[in-house]
This record gives C-alpha cells, structure tokens and sequence, in this order.
C-alpha cells in the first residue's frame, strides 16, 4: 500500500518539523545552526515528495489523490456521520492534509531562507535582501510555523478520529506500508525508482553547489570585517574597539565632542589631528550606512543614557536572561565586553552562531 519512499518520508518529516518548532519557538539563538541544518533536510524531503508525487507508485502520486471540493464535503459528511467511506489510499480529507502540508512547508523554507538572508546576512540571498524584507519574511515565517504546529494537531486527531470510525490503524499502516484489501480492485503503477533517484540526487546536488556559491558573495549592507588599524589602536586601548556601525553618527559626535569626560568620568582626551581624523571615519560607517541587524536595531537609544550601547532597549530585551553574575565573571568583565560571548563582534554582524558564553 505506502512504498518505503512515502513512509521514509513521513516519519523523517515528522520529527525534522518537531525539531523545527522547537528550536525555532523555545531553544536560545546559539541553535541557529541546528535549526538551518535541519530546515535543509526538510527542503530536501519536500523536494523529493514533489518528484516521488509524480514518479512513485499508484498511490504517492498526486494524480491518484488530489481531491475535489465535493469530494471533501462528502467524506466531511461521513466522518460527522460517523460513517466515513473508506479509501486505501488516502481519504480526502487527508490528502488535503498533505497538500496543505507540502505547500506551507515549501513557504516556511522559503520565508526561512530569505528571512536568513535579510535579517542574519548569511545563506544565498544574503547578497540581495535587505534588512526589512527579512523582517517581513521572518514574521511570516513564524506565523506559518503557528499554522503547521495546527496542523500537525489538526492532523493527529484526524488520524486518531479515522482509525476509530473505520476500524483501521492507520499509524500502523504508515509504519508496515499495509492495509486491508478492498473489494474495489485498484491497478498498480510501478514507480520509476531510477529516474527519481537521478532528478532527486542530480538536483540536490546542483542545489548544494547553486547555495554554497550564492552564500559566498558578499552580504548586502555589512560593514568591513576589520577596523580601521587607528580605531582600533586609540579605542581598544582601555576597552572593546566597538564597531561604528553600533550607534548613530549622532553618538559618536556627541562622545567625541568631550572625551575629556569619557565613560565613568575618564579623560578620554587626543590631539585634535586625531579626533578629526576618528569622527571622520566614525561618521563614514555609523549605523545609519549598514544594513545588519545590529547597525538598525541599536538606532534606537535610550534618551536618559543614549550614549551607552547596554541601555539601549534591544541589548536590554536580548540580555534579558542573562544573570548579572555571568556579566561579572572574570572572563566576561562587564556588560560592555561584547568580545567576551560574541565571537565576531568586532565585525559588527553579531551571528547567532558567534555566540559562546563563558
């Protein structure tokens, strides 16, 4: 009844979308990697269900379930009825299931991609979003994780609901790949296992090779990787060399307008050759230039204290469950120490993936 190409698939699908809720609506940003690695499994599981819907046996392929409105509404009667008539394949409503399915989660990987892109600056398309489309494709991603996390409900009770009407254990059947014989006889289709297994591999392959050089180009909007030699000298002197692309121009003038009264009261003072030549560089890569997450995000100052990065309400929302003691450790410093947890954050893009805290 169901080939070990649909069940390999259902039950590797299953748990990559649980893993995917998880890691994606409960586990800390450092997961990252984890849920991109296991969202391209479930691209590729997608991938090969559309060519196995067309090149699979009888009952994988679309053309042997696709249901009509009226066939939906007359099996919805029969299950409310509490006689649903009984399909070897998949029932109606049920194969109305995995369509939606199919479609919602090629729209989550989608959404996925483009929101890694605009908003991380890393996969293929960091080189073509910006930062608000990957915003936008990022809301719309975890509404549609919302929506699959209903469906998945949505499905189970109809399963559970199936399995009691019909007198079959259709879990049972996913897992054997058998079901009981009807009188109906239905002809079998053999599946083009070979010509699968070449357009699957061949375009898994083209698109492993399409991705990596897409993801090499350089990201849209991100400042240089390294510091100005001179910023990084006269800054990084008494603390982390912050990035410029941290903080408005705005800041940085007000800060180099009286270093004689730097942070905590020090004499922060340099020549004026040296003034002029560090507010210039800070005025050319200010946040107001980039597109990172950081750079728009950190706009936003505090008007008691727009001067200091840590007060500013995003550091605030995503330090939140850091406790203070963490901050004190002697391998982190402070909270101003961004280098101690972030290991890129002298480039200024703060990736999930950078963070290790001590």
């Amino acid at each position: 009844m169901w080939g070990l190409g649909v069940r390999l698939f259902h039950w590797t699908l299953a748990p990559a979308v649980v893993l995917l809720l998880l890691t994606g609506f409960l586990a800390p940003r450092t997961w990252l990697r984890v849920h991109l690695i296991v969202g391209a499994i479930v691209a590729a599981l997608l991938y090969f269900r559309v060519v196995w819907g067309v090149l699979g046996g009888r009952h994988a392929r679309f053309g042997s379930f696709a249901p009509t409105p009226s066939q939906c509404v007359h099996h919805l009667r029969g299950v409310i009825a509490g006689r649903p008539e009984r399909h070897l394949g998949h029932n109606p409503l049920g194969a109305l299931m995995v369509i939606g399915f199919l479609v919602v989660l090629s729209a989550i990987v989608a959404s996925g991609v483009v929101s890694l892109g605009g908003v991380v600056k890393q996969g293929p398309l960091a080189s073509f979003m910006g930062y608000a489309g990957g915003v936008w494709a990022l809301t719309i991603h975890y509404v549609l994780a919302i929506v699959v996390a209903v469906m998945i409900g949505l499905h189970l009770g109809g399963v559970a609901l199936e399995s009691v009407l019909t007198r079959e254990n259709l879990t049972r059947a996913m897992i054997t790949g058998h079901k009981p014989a009807m009188s109906t006889y239905h002809f079998y289709i053999a599946p083009a296992r070979l010509l699968a297994g070449v357009i699957v591999g061949g375009g898994i392959a083209a698109a492993a090779v399409g991705i990596d050089a897409l993801a090499q180009l350089p990201a849209r909007g991100v400042p240089p990787a390294t510091l100005d030699p001179t910023w990084s000298e006269q800054c990084g002197a008494c603390h982390f060399a912050y990035p410029p692309s941290l903080a408005p121009a705005s800041v940085w003038n007000a800060i180099f307008a009286d270093l004689k009264h730097h942070y905590g009261g020090a004499d922060a003072s340099l020549s004026p050759a040296l003034v002029t030549q560090l507010r210039a560089y800070a005025d050319a890569n200010a946040a107001g230039h980039w597109d990172t997450l950081a750079a728009h995000e950190f706009r936003v100052r505090d008007p008691a204290d727009p001067g200091r990065i840590t007060a500013t309400p995003y550091w605030r929302t995503m330090h939140a469950g850091i406790a203070d003691k963490v901050f004190a450790k002697n391998a982190v410093g402070s909270k101003g120490a961004c280098d101690a947890c972030h290991q890129d954050a002298a480039t200024g893009r703060f990736a999930p993936q950078k963070i290790a805290i001590p």
